[in-house]
This record gives C-alpha cells, sequence and structure tokens, in this order.
C-alpha cells in the first residue's frame, strides 16, 4: 500500500538551534521532537518553513537569520543554497575544520569507545578551486531550450541551472556555460547524461554519448576542444568504451606526495579529489608510520599507488594490495615507470582470509586506506600479524572509530593519535586518520 505522507505545520517558525548534524543541517528541537533545518548553524535563531516530516523528526529550511553566529559568512558561490553539491558554505571555513574535528571525536567515543591520546592539527588548505576530478550531469532541457551541466539541485534529481562552480579547477568551474552552450549545438543534446572531469597539467573530459555523435557534432566538440584547451574525450559505453576525441590521449598524470614521482591515471580511475591535501595527507601517513629502511609494511586499499611509491621510496620492503584489476595493473605500470621494486597483489579485502599468500610471514608496520564501508574483515588480520605501528585513513568518521574500537578493545593496541583532513571544504565529507600502536611484547 502506498504510505501517505505525513503532514506538517505550514507557514513561518522560529527556532534555536542547538548543534550540527553529521550533514551539517542545524539540530532544533521543537516541542520535543528534533528538527534538522538546513542553513542553520548553532546558537543562531531562524525562522524557517517545514519541507518534510517524519515519526521521529521533522525537516526544515531557513528562511531568514533573526540572530546569527558569529562563525557565519557569504557563502563564495551565487547558486549556493539551490545546488546541493555543498552545504557549509555559511559557515567560516575554520568552523567547518571545528566541526568535522567534533564530529571525529564524537564517532571515536560513542562508537569506538576510545579517545586519541593525541588530537592532531587538522589537514587544512585552500577552500575554492580545490576539486580536479567530478562526475557533472548534463541535460536538455526543452521547455528552455538549453543545455544545463553541473550538479543536482537541493532535494531533487533535478540539475542546478549553475553559471559556475567556484569549488571546481577553475579552468571547469568557469566554463560551465560555455560547456553547456557547447553541448546545446549538437544534435544529440538529449543524448547526453553527464560529463566526467580530470584536472591535472591539462583538464581532460569525458562525454557519455548514448547516441553515436555525427560529424557536424565532433566538429562542434573539436571547436570546444580549441576555444577550452580541454582534451575530449568520448564514452559511448561502459568505462572500457572510453576514447579519445582525436587520438592519441594525451598522458593524465600527477604528484603523489610532491616530489619527482608521477602516477598515470585513466579519467575514470578513483584519484582523492583535492590535489593540495592529497600530497599533505600522504606525507603526514608516512611519517605516522615512520618506516625503517628494511621494514616490512603492508598496505591495504592501495589503488594505484598513492602512497605506495612514497612508501617504497623510504626503503620498506612493501606488498601492496587492491581489489580492482585494472588499478592493481596500473599501480605495476607507476612502479615500474618510477623504478620501484613493490609488490601488488589483487585480492578481496572484504572477504580474504589468513591464508592468502600475501599474509604469510610478519609485518611491522601496516597502512590501510579502505572505502567508506571501512575495513572491518580486515582487522582480526591485521591483529594477527602484531605490526606495531597502524595508520589508517578513513573517509568515514564512524567505520574507522568502529574499526579502531576492534583493535584497542580486542587486540592491544592504542589510539596514539587522531585528525581530520579537510578534503572537502564546504561539504559535511569528513576525512580522518589515526595511528595505533601496538607496545611490545
Amino acid at each position: 500500500m502506498r504510505r501517505r505522507a505525513r503532514r506538517y505545520p505550514e507557514g513561518e517558525h522560529e527556532a534555536e538551534i542547538l548543534d550540527l548534524a553529521e550533514d551539517g543541517r542545524g539540530i532544533a528541537r521543537i516541542d520535543g521532537k528534533v528538527v534538522f533545518i538546513a542553513d542553520a548553524l548553532p546558537s543562531e535563531r531562524v525562522v524557517f518553513r517545514y519541507v518534510a516530516a517524519g515519526k521521529s523528526f521533522d525537516e526544515g529550511q531557513t528562511l531568514r537569520v533573526a540572530s546569527a553566529s558569529p562563525d557565519r559568512v557569504t557563502p563564495g558561490c551565487p547558486h549556493f543554497g539551490v545546488c546541493g553539491g555543498c552545504a557549509l558554505q555559511h559557515l567560516a571555513p575554520e568552523a567547518q575544520v571545528r566541526f568535522k574535528q567534533k564530529q571525529l571525536v564524537d564517532a571515536l567515543a560513542r562508537i569506538g569507545k576510545v579517545a586519541p591520546e593525541q588530537l592532531a592539527e587538522p589537514i587544512s588548505g585552500p577552500v575554492w578551486g580545490y576539486r580536479r576530478r567530478a562526475r557533472m550531469g548534463a541535460k536538455w532541457v526543452f521547455n528552455k531550450h538549453k543545455v544545463l551541466v553541473g550538479f543536482r539541485e537541493r532535494r531533487t534529481h533535478f540539475l542546478a541551472e549553475l553559471s559556475r562552480c567556484p569549488v571546481l579547477d577553475p579552468r571547469v568551474g568557469e566554463a560551465l556555460e560555455v560547456l553547456a552552450e557547447a553541448l546545446a549545438n549538437t544534435s544529440i543534446a538529449d543524448k547526453i547524461p553527464q560529463i566526467e572531469m580530470a584536472a591535472a597539467e591539462h583538464v581532460c573530459l569525458s562525454i557519455r554519448v548514448l547516441q553515436a555523435p555525427t560529424e557536424a557534432d565532433l566538429q562542434v566538440f573539436r571547436q570546444l576542444a580549441r576555444d577550452t584547451g580541454f582534451e575530449l574525450r568520448l564514452q559511448p559505453g561502459g568505462l572500457s568504451t572510453i576514447t579519445p576525441l582525436d587520438p592519441p590521449a594525451r598522458v593524465l598524470d600527477y604528484s603523489p606526495d610532491g616530489s619527482a614521482r608521477r602516477l598515470q591515471f585513466e579519467i575514470a580511475d578513483f584519484i582523492q579529489v583535492n590535489g593540495f591535501i592529497s600530497q599533505r595527507v600522504v606525507n603526514q601517513a608516512i611519517d605516522w608510520l615512520a618506516p625503517q629502511p628494511g621494514e616490512r609494511v603492508l598496505e591495504l586499499f592501495c589503488g594505484l599507488g598513492n602512497f605506495s611509491l612514497p612508501l617504497a621510496a623510504r626503503g620498506v620492503a612493501l606488498t601492496a594490495v587492491e581489489g580492482d584489476a585494472g588499478l592493481v595493473q596500473r599501480a605495476r605500470d607507476n612502479a615500474q615507470r618510477n623504478q620501484m621494486n613493490i609488490r601488488f597483489e589483487k585480492a578481496d579485502l572484504f572477504k580474504t582470509g589468513a591464508e592468502a599468500d600475501w599474509l604469510a610471514g610478519a609485518f611491522d608496520a601496516v597502512l590501510l586506506d579502505p572505502p567508506r564501508s571501512g575495513a572491518e574483515a580486515m582487522m582480526p588480520l591485521i591483529a594477527a600479524k602484531k605490526p606495531s605501528r597502524v595508520v589508517y585513513v578513513s573517509c568515514q568518521p564512524g567505520t574507522l572509530a568502529r574499526d579502531v574500537g576492534t583493535l584497542v578493545h580486542h587486540h592491544g593496541y592504542r589510539l596514539e593519535r587522531a585528525g581530520v583532513m579537510d578534503m572537502f571544504p564546504h561539504t559535511a565529507h569528513v576525512e580522518s586518520m589515526a595511528l595505533l600502536r601496538r607496545d611490545a611484547p
């Protein structure tokens, strides 16, 4: 049976904001019920309207601020509040970092039942123009006779009508209207649903095409490439079908740690979106791990080798493991190009058992960088190796807290240090790092 939507009060209402939720919305309590209010900050009194009602909580949208927080700032993007890409532009950058640090500390205490002996200084950097990787939507809007390029509106599946995006690499962020106009000039404007972006030394865009472009369409794309300097690729099917508009494809690469080492990648590969912060994260992780020449080190979820190459440069015997075969091969190729000897292995790190060949022997240290779901299955296997140091890089504080709690409460480790990295300014996304140590014996 179709459930009837709950009714909520109409009109304008006032609320005092008590805290921020994990997604960056303000938290109020009205008549004993929690209300999550977008664009509201702690200590503020806001006028809002209800937008949804639920059994245990309601949702609202700020209309105006009656009493502002000292941390409130003017959003830097004209589309903030409409575009769903950012949630915290109204909060000062330094306050955003404090909010993320609080999310980490609270998760460690609530979920992991543990507190770090030392809270590390947050890693932060430029808050605009930082994003080098993105998947943007594209949509032909018949009523407007135009193409939209960008991200979805808040609370809808519709694309926001954006003129610019200040969090993207400015070569792309300032060219959204140029991209949209070019797509609108093709015969397949309604058959282009998305654009993959990778901004390295040059900008590469992969345009998804659900219908083969005509020769006239290809000329439009070529003119776009000349006007912008972008390298264009077309994707008619799955990821394996991505091909350069005009071969050969140009090399995409970056330095993982600010050194002369270079990692090559494909446009659809996962790389950290914030190059400046990513380099600082790599260097901090290796500093925390403190690998010594000749030590055996295990790296899990290694991807393309973002940590692997800088780790191997410390003179360790490194075994690096990843679940995606394509990434493993590209990691091997990257090591070879950089003249480094690293053992790369493919394995399902959510099911691997202790009998895996690459787990044979002891390891002095472990570094892991899992996806949002964490690395629960690997905790007992790591503990069985008894490494003296474990550095855990995380993109979800809840699963980090769960896994850290396992090592601390069941396997004799202590949480020596933890801290956050502001990889995604203006969003509620929290990246963090933890150092665990196992004291002798």
